[in-house]
């Protein structure tokens, strides 16, 4: 989904040279933008310390030529269906448009489910003025240049929506508002430092404590967080493994959404609209949650409890809801995966963040389900493996489970497709 977007403001979220694929020569995807016609005609993808941040799209042209080519050198054959699956039973997918697919094995890799909707804005579903999923194509073209916008949530989504409002020239009012009111940090541009710091010991307590302490050291020379974070983060599956399920629980509590804003970062081109917005007044930044919604007309009036105290009314004419994939329903989403929950193939994971999964990523069943075999990649599996939302550690998993692919169904290694 974020990768097929055609909006010129939606730009990948780190620099080009640090988007990679499983096997990808490092610098791969940087190396075939820069000689695509795309990088002449796009003059905001260039910073000014050489790298940069091509629009978000093409990077899907990258990753679809790159499938292409494998497809075509591979001996396997491949069937790619624009349907829909909507149930399962005895090895066998039935799908929307009637087809009955047998399957040997089955790998759901499905992303991230849409977002709900609070119980608060349920009765204002078909409002006008409600906008549900600002990814829906065309979704924010209708809102006037003048117009009163909330938007419910201030992390990557809401930044991506304002930098889109900012473009089809909106200059009204913006207020955004979630329950801490952070704002996703911005990225370090170029390659950068590294930081040697190990935080693979220790309680949760105390590898926060050394990371914190890492961080002021780091400043100290002249470093930014940035390098610390990254470390944490190109250790965060071993960390979060090693985890007892208590410092989990605590994580999700008290930390993730302190560390979901420096973990996953603007790219510089949306940090100044963020910013430029910020300093003429026009997007205000607020910690508050949602009281009621009440309807006047073709407006919307929203209550809001501030975070430091007191209720706040404001009366708009779009509230958009940016508040991130609902993982926690994610066996609800879609109607296979309900079907699937159903005859206790799959199980949702006891943190709410995707599906339960053992340490080879195949899905937990019921007790005494016999089944066909069921492999989760991506993000679904994250509750086991932890820091699984960034493209290399999500193309990394995706080999993995491919390889499992290969062993359950007894295939040899040698006889895979060959690497790209």
């Amino acid at each position: 989904m974020a990768y097929s977007t055609a909006e010129p403001t939606h730009r990948i979220n780190v620099p080009a040279a640090r988007m990679q694929l499983a096997g990808d020569e490092e610098g791969a995807f940087d190396h075939w933008y820069r000689h695509q016609p795309a990088f002449t005609v796009d003059v905001q993808a260039l910073r000014p310390d050489g790298s940069v941040y091509p629009q978000r799209g093409q990077f899907g042209r990258y990753v679809a030529q790159r499938f292409a080519d494998a497809a075509v050198s591979s001996g396997g054959r491949l069937r790619h269906l624009r349907d829909r699956a909507l149930a399962f039973h005895q090895g066998t997918v039935t799908t929307d448009g009637g087809l009955q697919l047998k399957a040997d094995l089955l790998v759901l890799a499905i992303s991230h489910p849409p977002p709900s909707l609070p119980a608060q804005a349920e009765a204002w579903r078909h409002h006008p003025a409600l906008i549900a999923n600002p990814w829906q194509p065309g979704a924010l073209d209708a809102i006037a240049p003048h117009a009163r916008v909330a938007v419910m949530g201030t992390g990557l989504t809401m930044a991506d929506t304002v930098a889109t409002l900012d473009r089809l020239g909106h200059r009204g009012s913006i207020v955004a508002f979630s329950r801490h009111g952070l704002l996703s940090r911005g990225n370090l541009s170029g390659a950068g430092a590294t930081w040697p710091g190990d935080y693979q010991q220790g309680s949760l307590r105390q590898r926060l404590r050394q990371i914190r302490l890492d961080v002021a050291y780091a400043a100290q020379q002249g470093l930014s967080w940035q390098v610390v974070l990254d470390a944490v983060r190109q250790q965060g599956q071993r960390i979060w493994q090693a985890l007892s399920v208590a410092d989990r629980q605590r994580f999700l509590r008290h930390l993730r959404h302190y560390w979901d804003v420096h973990r996953y970062r603007v790219a510089p081109q949306v940090a100044e609209v963020l910013e430029a917005r910020q300093r003429t007044g026009s997007l205000q930044v607020q910690a508050a949650r949602l009281l009621s919604i009440s309807g006047e007309g073709e407006t919307l009036c929203l209550t809001l409890a501030r975070r430091g105290g007191g209720v706040q009314t404001l009366s708009v004419d779009h509230l958009i809801l940016t508040t991130g994939p609902a993982h926690r329903a994610l066996t609800d989403s879609q109607p296979f995966l309900q079907d699937l929950a159903r005859r206790g193939l799959i199980r949702a994971d006891a943190l709410g963040m995707g599906l339960e999964v053992d340490s080879r990523s195949r899905a937990v069943a019921e007790p005494h389900v016999e089944a066909l075999p069921v492999l989760v990649a991506g993000p679904a599996a994250r509750g086991r493996f932890g820091e699984l939302m960034g493209l290399p550690q999500v193309a990394d998993h995706a080999a993995d489970v491919a390889t499992q692919a290969l062993l359950t169904l007894g295939i040899p290694q040698d006889s895979r497709c060959p690497a790209y």
